[in-house]
């Protein structure tokens, strides 16, 4: 699946402390997703994220 493919994504980050979450929600679908990583590296952590939210959609 393609960035094009996927569609809007709405991005939220959380931080606590040295870690961040990142939830990724699939806006047409609904399917939401996180990863958690280091917060010297956010964008990292947000690629994870999609990474897993297109897994999640691809096994729908």
């Amino acid at each position: 699946m393609t960035d094009a493919e996927l569609g809007e994504v709405i991005v939220e980050f959380v931080r606590n402390g040295p870690y961040v979450k990142c939830s990724a929600v699939h806006t047409a679908s609904g399917v939401e997703v996180s990863a958690i990583g280091p917060a010297a590296e956010p964008r990292a952590v947000e690629r994870v994220a999609v990474a897993k939210l297109k897994r999640a959609l691809s096994q729908r």
